[in-house]
C-alpha cells in the first residue's frame, strides 16, 4: 500500500532528465527501466528492456519496483509475452504513486504532468526501428477519479500520433468505453485496435 505523503505541489520533483541520472539503487539496468531509479513518490517509468515493448498505460504507479512487481504488473507482463512482444513498459497517466486512486492529487500538477509526458515521448523513442509503437490503453474505469485525468489522456493521444503510435485495449470494454484494466485478465487475453480518438469524443 502506498500511500501519498502529501499533494506531489509539495514536492520538489524530479524532470524526467534529471530523474534518467542513475544513483545507488540495486538493479539489473541491462534488463530493467526504471525512473527514477529509487522509490519515491511518483513514478515516470517501469518496464524492460527491448526491441518491442508493450507499452501499458494505466492510471497512476503504485507499489512496483524491478523484480517486485505488483499483480497488475504481473499480468501485464504475462500479456505482452503471450501477444508476441519481447518487453513490457508501464507508463501511467498521472505519475503520482497512490495504491488508492482517491488519494491522487485533488489538482493536477502541471509541473508533474509536463515531466510525465517528457517521458512518455521517451517511452515511445525506445521502440525499435521497424516496430510501431503499441499503446495499450488499461486504466479502466479509474479515469472517472479526477478530471484531469481525461486531458492528460489527450496530451498523450496527441504525443502518440507524432510517433504513429497504435493504439490497443484487451478485455471488455465498461459500459461507458472505459478500456479494461489489466488486472484479472486472462493470461491469453489478445490485444486488439482501441478507437481512442472516438473515446476521447465522447468522454
Amino acid at each position: 500500500m502506498h500511500i501519498p505523503t502529501c499533494q506531489t505541489q509539495e514536492l520538489e520533483i524530479l524532470t524526467f532528465e534529471q530523474a534518467l541520472v542513475p544513483t545507488q539503487w540495486d538493479f539489473d539496468r541491462e534488463k530493467w527501466l526504471y525512473i527514477p531509479d529509487h522509490y519515491a513518490e511518483y513514478r515516470y517509468l517501469l518496464g524492460t528492456r527491448g526491441e518491442n515493448p508493450l507499452i501499458c498505460i494505466g492510471i497512476n504507479p503504485s507499489t512496483a519496483v524491478p523484480g517486485d512487481l505488483d499483480n497488475t504488473l504481473k499480468s501485464v507482463e504475462r500479456i505482452a509475452a503471450g501477444n508476441g512482444y519481447d518487453s513490457f513498459l508501464m507508463f501511467n497517466v498521472y505519475a503520482q504513486r497512490a495504491t488508492r486512486p482517491e488519494d491522487m492529487d485533488a489538482q493536477c500538477n502541471q509541473a508533474l504532468h509536463r515531466e510525465n509526458m517528457t517521458a512518455f515521448r521517451y517511452v515511445l523513442s525506445q521502440v525499435g526501428a521497424g516496430f510501431t509503437p503499441a499503446v495499450w490503453a488499461a486504466w479502466g474505469t479509474i479515469i472517472e477519479k479526477r478530471p484531469y485525468l481525461r486531458d492528460c489522456v489527450r496530451d498523450m493521444v496527441a504525443i502518440g500520433e507524432e510517433y504513429g503510435a497504435r493504439w490497443l485495449c484487451a478485455g471488455k470494454c465498461s459500459k461507458k468505453g472505459h478500456p479494461h484494466h489489466p488486472l484479472y485478465l486472462r493470461k491469453e487475453e489478445k490485444v486488439r485496435d482501441f478507437p481512442v480518438t472516438a473515446y476521447l469524443d465522447q468522454l
